[in-house]
């Protein structure tokens, strides 16, 4: 099944109006680092929550994704968003070096063609500008549960998942470093207790 088709059915999927995952935590990070002014590229925007917040925020922010469904709710939701429709599979139809930050917040677990995403990312992202990013953190426990268990090792890697990569604070650090980043920061940070935990990420990308 190509990208497109893909990511539209894993949407239809998903009911409206969600709120997402920690949400008011990632949102306090993100809000926390950018820079004042900044022009934004909100990549993997879904509905166009943490958008529409920026938006408020005064930021100048473009929400796009990889599909239409999403960006459909994120107009009815949010009438005043810019939103655009980005290719999955090929290059971004977005000018170079066009943005002064990127939120990727939730989207590189999804991403099967990794090398190319971070390409085109850092292809848009000015030169100093800043990558911020989530993604759930694939832990020492989560690791041990799965060493230990196949109930858990199935669950944790089960091939029909819609998360195709996991991250540890080390993987995840050591890949963004090999694309032109510097001062990367990876930190863990979770909900209530017992609540999942998820990496946060702030990268500059290096000038040239």
């Amino acid at each position: 099944m190509p990208s497109r088709a893909y990511h539209e059915a894993l949407w239809r999927a998903i009911p409206p109006g969600l709120e997402p995952a920690d949400f008011a935590l990632r949102l306090r990070f993100l809000l926390d680092r950018l820079p004042p002014g900044a022009r934004v590229l909100d990549l993997g925007c879904g509905e166009g929550a943490f958008a529409a917040a920026l938006a408020r925020s005064g930021t100048d922010v473009l929400a796009v994704d990889v599909a239409e469904e999403p960006l459909r709710r994120a107009r009815a939701a949010y009438p005043e968003l810019h939103v655009q429709l980005i290719d999955g599979e090929g290059e971004w139809d977005l000018a170079d070096a066009s943005f002064d930050a990127v939120w990727a917040g939730e989207v590189i677990e999804h991403v099967a063609d990794t090398a190319g995403w971070m390409s085109e990312l850092r292809r848009v992202l000015r030169s100093g500008g800043v990558l911020l990013l989530s993604t759930p953190q694939l832990g020492r426990s989560q690791l041990l549960g799965a060493a230990l268990s196949v109930r858990s090792f199935a669950a944790r890697f089960d091939p029909r998942e819609d998360h195709l990569r996991h991250y540890s604070r080390a993987t995840l650090g050591a890949l963004i470093a090999s694309f032109g980043f510097e001062q990367i920061s990876v930190r863990a940070a979770a909900g209530p207790p017992g609540a999942r935990r998820l990496l946060l990420v702030r990268a500059v990308r290096a000038r040239f």
